[in-house]
């Protein structure tokens, strides 16, 4: 009786993952794939119906249009909107993880007793909502804002500089917003690290700085890992950043995401454009873990 309640109990705790990951990721992408290959239809849901019923399945297979993503890779304002995306996520998990790495040093190196108000201070701006977040930045970096008239009182500037509704306060909003999902990796990964090996290697002669690159930062490549695609993946699809930052030139396929749906109603090029940008992020992500496997 124990054996056969251990065994339900250890099937309970295996499938219950993958029923949440089959009701709230696998259901919902099927049916963005499905509306990805109808056609658009004045009508509520403005597109054709495909595979409603199960029967005739092949003879609805041959409906299946695929003009969607064609019209994808024909139209350039899509094919910009996927590389200033890339642009800007990469360039802002490189900004994040130049700022975060120092903070995870630092908070794995702090004496025991400061660590936790160290990561109680990082964990700290996720108890306002993110979207109060995002509009703060608008007053610091407005032309009037908090940021002008510190540095023009400095005297550093003498005119107030144009940063929101630029590129640049996109980069500070992504990077504040998501500088936390690089961090806690990192230090989760850095407190872990047996500093004694940075001890054995300056009793060898090794400088600081050499030490640092040869055994610190291998050691702590799953922080950075986990840490880049925590904030690279949300950077690629963000919308509220580049809306409310962003000027009109600020081109980021979650907006063009978003115009698609709500503005133009156009559901099945929607569908196309998210159906590209999870394959584009999933991919390789997918094909990363098995060279890690392999190499393993």
């Amino acid at each position: 009786m124990a054996g056969l309640r251990l065994f339900f109990g250890r099937w309970i705790v295996t499938i219950v993952p993958y029923v949440w990951l089959l009701v709230f990721f696998l259901a919902p992408f099927l049916i963005v794939l499905k509306i990805s290959f109808s056609a658009t239809a004045i009508a509520m849901p403005p597109y054709v119906p495909v595979f409603d019923q199960l029967a005739g399945f092949w003879e609805k297979a041959k409906e299946l249009s695929f003009d969607n993503y064609l019209w994808l890779t024909q139209d350039a304002l899509y094919i910009k909107a996927y590389l200033s995306s890339l642009k800007i996520a990469v360039i802002s998990t490189l900004i994040t993880l130049l700022l975060g790495y120092p903070m995870a040093l630092a908070m794995a190196r702090a004496p025991d007793r400061l660590r936790p108000i160290l990561l109680m201070a990082v964990i700290l701006p996720f108890w306002t909502s993110f979207l109060i977040r995002v509009y703060a930045w608008i007053g610091i970096l407005k032309p009037e804002g908090l940021l002008n008239q510190a540095l023009m009182a400095t005297g550093l500037i003498t005119e107030p500089l144009q940063i929101i509704n630029t590129d640049w306060a996109v980069y500070i909003g992504i990077v504040y917003s998501y500088l936390p999902f690089m961090v806690l990796p990192l230090y989760a990964t850095l407190e872990k690290m047996d500093y004694r090996l940075i001890e054995a290697a300056t009793d060898l002669g090794a400088t600081p700085l050499k030490a640092f690159w040869q055994i610190t930062i291998p050691l702590s490549l799953p922080g950075i890992l986990a840490g880049s695609l925590l904030v690279f993946i949300p950077a690629v699809g963000e919308f509220v950043i580049p809306d409310l930052l962003g000027g009109s030139d600020t081109l980021m396929i979650g907006r063009t995401l978003w115009v698609e749906f709500f503005y133009n109603r156009d559901w099945p090029v929607a569908s196309a454009v998210a159906i590209i940008l999870l394959l584009l992020l999933v991919v390789p992500i997918v094909i990363f873990q098995k060279m890690q496997e392999r190499s393993a």
